[in-house]
């Protein structure tokens, strides 16, 4: 099926994203491609920033796993609609604690060498093992899974640490690296030891990616065909950080796909352009709730979010195409479906909020500035550049909002890997606007509960036992058949402050001479050239 609809990335925009779905290849033509297919061609695509470590054990950062789709093989492909393909694997099955996936017999590594079910164990096993410190330990694969490979039938079977509510879809959809990287960091961040349809063959850092295709790959998604038309040989990633200059590009045919969520998204929908739909979250406010930070009490928490107009920063954000969030899961499949964000985040009310922060004890100084026990209220805004114009002039917006109120805030600008390197590492941050993106609500967990880093991935150092006892019934019934847990799981975080998510976006990629589709970020084997 195609996906018309698209962060990631999805990844276009998010700057953290997770997913397990990815989108079927198209037939031979597409909306809006014109030409005949053709081969031998280069896919150029523009990304906003640099995506720092390719390694997909550690990174959740939506450019690097933008790239890393093209490096990697999974053992399934989670379709939009929730139907899963063959991969890595040609047969699995699981419940809710175990799975087994049978390897198709004509796996290679980028080296020419066998992908073994040994191999692919010890991929799971690394990510599984809390020792090694792999962010996607809860996300995807949970703390303390094992697996085991048996190379003679080509069967793996894993052993989940804790109740998994979508095992197939988790550990079906992780990067699998070659057998020989799996153990070399080095390796693993410089994107060797490919299993997927290409290799990376070139990078210079902040310019550009290049990706050449693999002859020996066959393994696409369900009976995807080699031999078909209109495939790349080659892919390049240019970083181009000016959406302007992205969009100046793809209508000039230099790049043949870019993501455009700005004012320029018009005039590349009326040249007739191929585009592909991706509706993701774009606003989302995260307290850092670490000691000494201001957000460490909720009553701080409900007087920021009261200040600030959520629908007028929607309407910032995303130039006037922005909906109302209903929920932190937007991308597909979100099995649940369920509209929970309702009336619970805080409404605005500048007096309210001012009355809040004076009964937390943070009384206006003589300059105007807030503070309490001698310390002044300054918080540090972060937000990330690929939201790109909209994305500052939101922080614009809420600095000013909070100044009003009394707070001294700075805004912290940051590309992908210096996010990466503030949340997760430095801690140097009080509110983030950076968005998180995921299809399954069980991938949302290690990010409001457990450990904190530098030993987990609870940036915002989330401690809400309602959350954390909703997640424990959901986790322990297969499928949909949790989504109430889950509901209840969303509700106790905006009950708590714990994250506002005010606006969803339409993310829209333009395609020049190509077709493709999205799912967390474009499918490879989707991509479709034209002369």
């Amino acid at each position: 099926m195609r996906s018309r609809t698209p962060l990631i990335a999805l990844l276009g925009v998010a700057a953290l994203a997770l997913t397990s779905c990815a989108a079927s290849a198209p037939p031979g033509g597409g909306d809006s491609a014109e030409g005949v297919l053709a081969d031998g061609k280069t896919f150029t695509a523009a990304v906003a920033t640099d995506p720092g470590t390719l390694d997909p054990f550690t990174t959740v950062i939506g450019t690097a796993r933008q790239i890393d789709r093209y490096l990697y093989g999974r053992l399934v492909e989670v379709q939009s609609d929730g139907t899963i393909l063959s991969g890595l694997a040609s047969e699995w099955e699981a419940g809710t604690e175990q799975a087994t996936f049978t390897l198709r017999d004509d796996i290679t590594c980028q080296d020419g060498s066998p992908l073994t079910a040994s191999d692919v164990a010890a991929n799971i096993s690394f990510i599984g093992d809390p020792a090694n410190g792999s962010p996607l330990a809860g996300v995807q694969v949970q703390p303390g899974t094992t697996a085991t490979g048996d190379d003679a039938s080509g069967i793996v079977t894993v052993t989940s640490g804790r109740p998994d509510a979508f095992l197939v879809e988790n550990i079906g959809s992780i990067s699998i690296v070659c057998g020989n990287v799996v153990d070399d960091a080095d390796a693993r961040a410089a994107g060797e030891g490919a299993t997927g349809m290409f290799t990376l063959t070139e990078v210079v850092p902040n310019s550009q990616y290049t990706l050449t295709r693999r002859d020996d790959f066959t393994w696409g998604p369900g009976d995807w065909d080699p031999k078909q038309p209109g495939i790349p040989d080659k892919v390049v990633y240019r970083v181009i950080p000016n959406e302007t200059t992205a969009a100046n590009l793809v209508l000039s045919g230099d790049v043949n796909t870019a993501l455009v969520i700005g004012p320029d998204r018009q005039r590349l929908q009326d040249a007739g352009l191929f585009v592909s739909e991706l509706p993701l979250a774009a606003g989302q406010l995260f307290f850092n709730q670490a000691d000494g930070h201001p957000g460490s009490d909720q009553a701080v928490r409900e007087a920021l979010t009261e200040a600030l107009d959520l629908a007028q920063l929607r309407q910032v954000l995303t130039s006037g195409e922005g909906t109302a969030a209903k929920s932190l899961i937007t991308i597909a499949p979100n099995p649940c479906q369920a509209d929970v964000v309702g009336d619970l985040l805080p409404a605005f009310d500048e007096k309210k909020a001012a009355a809040g922060l004076d009964a937390a004890g943070w009384k206006a100084g003589s300059d105007g500035i807030r503070e309490k026990d001698g310390t002044t209220m300054t918080i540090t805004l972060l937000t990330p550049t690929t939201l790109g114009d909209g994305g500052s002039a939101a922080a614009e917006l809420m600095q000013a909002s909070w100044k009003k109120l009394g707070v001294d805030v700075t805004i912290k600008t940051v590309d992908a890997p210096s996010l990466s390197e503030t949340l997760f590492a430095s801690g140097d941050w009080d509110v983030s606007a950076a968005p998180l993106g995921v299809s399954l609500p069980s991938m949302l967990v290690p990010f409001y509960s457990g450990p904190t880093p530098p030993n987990g991935t609870n940036f915002a150092s989330v401690a809400d036992d309602a959350y954390t006892a909703a997640v424990t019934a959901a986790s322990s019934k297969p499928g949909t058949e949790g989504c109430a847990d889950w509901g209840d799981a969303e509700k106790a975080l905006y009950t708590s402050v714990s994250v506002v998510p005010y606006a969803n976006n339409v993310l829209t990629t333009f395609g020049n001479k190509v077709t493709f589709t999205e799912g967390d970020g474009i499918d490879p084997a989707s991509i479709r050239m034209y002369e």
